[in-house]
């Protein structure tokens, strides 16, 4: 296969929208789906707010051969369907794939379903963000109806982490997430959906193999590597760069494979983050937390592991987790293989041990990992869909009541994501104790200075990190301070 034209065009992509298939030649690299729909399609429903994934007016639903996609859950009659943000997604990463606007809702009476309950419980107001709230629930809708299962308010609050509304607040709009399914049902007709997306050729110009991706990135290290563009498309649509040449790797689905072998668990770089963290918090429960709070449903459908870790930002939430975990990163450069611990991959302040034209293929977790008692702890403004200003992984191994190891790893405390490699040294060896905890508390001062912003102070920063070193004790103590105790949910 040839390779893409080098003035940040694309080759042709197909794709299935509003019943047919649609063929763009030469679109921009990093024309962005929201762009495309409101000033080339002229379809306006979908909204724009931020620009950057964060509010959810612009959510649109995208529809993948299951094939295709490594989302957990159900396929919706042949067909996988994912709420992401059409603010941030860029056009070539739709080929081959489907893509459902609110313009595409329909029900007996006219309205679908989701948008008949959200005027029946008077879930909108001014309106601007409701057809992104319909769009989530739409999918919401699809995949439990597929499932036989209805979604408790919990349940559809996580599901709808990445949608706000700042007028009618969120009571009238989960009730009316849960009425929708009391109306008569209406289904997705996905046959010809699927008959479509098999009768797109794969000729989109991305490479499909890891050995084609290899070989194109080596010739061409200058490019941009792009999978979801969850934090690309914020350098495109806030700070306007110009990204060059960009190779999507989007469409190699061995990047997209999560396996267990030769006791590892190996999440191939393109995987999604939805997938990924399902992966972890499959085998360590204590994550799952974590889970629910990185970003919000469509960052993780859309966005990668891989490219969160390979960007390097020194409050993202994966790499403080993968670090405690041991995780070391697979590279590969044309046909060289290496691996490079996680916690020895950054250098400074999104700087990393890539080499010219090498990528992160995949991110590799021993089961010696697994035997640790393992808490991830967020602290953020908001609960749902913000950015830490602390983010604690912090891991510990017990022989009787002394601690053989640990990894305290902390994000938000530096320019990187990294160990508090003192405070692990004063606590190796000795009790698990007050006193002990103590010395550990005093030396995170010793391991950080942490940076004043407008998410926290220094001293506000370490004063967490360190009381989060101390939840961890009373954790491992048998202590109540579990995540469900203060839970909202929990309330009766």
């Amino acid at each position: 296969m040839s390779a893409p034209p080098s003035d940040g065009l694309s080759r042709e992509i197909r794709f299935f929208h509003r019943g047919e298939i649609v063929r763009l030649p030469d679109v921009p690299a990093t024309r962005s789906v929201l762009d495309w729909l409101r000033e080339d399609h002229r379809r306006t429903g979908t909204k724009e707010g931020c620009n950057e994934g964060d509010c959810g007016a612009c959510t649109v639903v995208v529809g993948e051969l299951p094939e295709h996609t490594d989302s957990p859950g159900q396929a919706v009659r042949g067909l996988r369907l994912r709420p992401v943000n059409a603010c941030i997604r860029f056009m070539p990463s739709l080929h081959g794939k489907a893509l459902f606007t609110v313009e595409d809702l329909r029900g007996p009476r006219g309205l679908h379903p989701a948008q008949q309950a959200l005027v029946d419980c008077h879930g909108s107001q001014c309106g601007f963000c409701t057809p992104g709230f319909a769009m989530t629930m739409w999918a919401s809708y699809e995949n439990h109806g597929a499932a036989g299962t209805r979604p408790d308010r919990a349940q559809l609050a996580d599901e709808l982490a990445g949608n706000l509304c700042r007028c009618t607040g969120y009571r009238p709009i989960l009730d009316a997430g849960q009425q929708m399914f009391d109306h008569a049902p209406v289904a997705l007709d996905t046959a010809p959906v699927i008959a479509a997306l098999r009768a797109i050729a794969d000729a989109s110009g991305a490479p499909r193999t890891l050995a084609e991706l290899a070989r194109r990135y080596a010739a061409s290290p200058q490019a941009r590597l792009v999978a979801g563009g969850t934090d690309v498309g914020l350098w495109v649509t806030k700070q306007l760069r110009d990204l060059g040449e960009v190779i999507s790797v989007t469409e190699v689905d061995e990047l997209k494979t999560i396996a267990h072998d030769a006791g590892e668990l190996r999440i191939g770089a393109g995987a999604s983050l939805e997938a990924a963290w399902a992966a972890l918090a499959q085998r360590a429960p204590s994550l799952t937390e974590a889970w629910r709070r990185f970003a919000s449903p469509p960052i993780r459908h859309a966005g990668t592991m891989g490219g969160n870790v390979a960007n390097g930002s020194p409050i993202g939430d994966s790499a403080p987790v993968l670090m405690a975990l041991d995780a070391q990163l697979e590279l590969r450069q044309g046909e060289r293989m290496r691996r490079v611990p996680l916690d020895d991959f950054y250098t400074g302040y999104q700087a990393n041990r890539l080499e010219a034209g090498e990528f992160v293929q995949a991110i590799v977790v021993p089961d010696t990992a697994w035997a640790r008692t393992i808490r991830a702890y967020k602290i953020s403004k908001r609960f749902d869909s913000d950015i830490s200003a602390v983010f604690a992984a912090l891991a510990i191994s017990l022989d009787g009541e002394r601690v053989a190891d640990v990894r305290l790893v902390f994000g938000g405390m530096a320019a990187v994501v990294r160990r508090a490699a003192t405070a692990e040294a004063v606590l190796r060896g000795q009790p698990w104790s007050a006193a002990t905890l103590a010395a550990a508390q005093a030396a995170l001062a010793r391991d950080f200075t942490p940076l004043d912003d407008m998410r926290a102070s220094a001293a506000y920063r370490l004063r967490v990190a360190q009381n989060l070193l101390q939840r961890f004790w009373l954790e491992t103590q048998g202590g109540t301070a579990a995540s469900e105790a203060t839970s909202i949910w929990s309330v009766a």
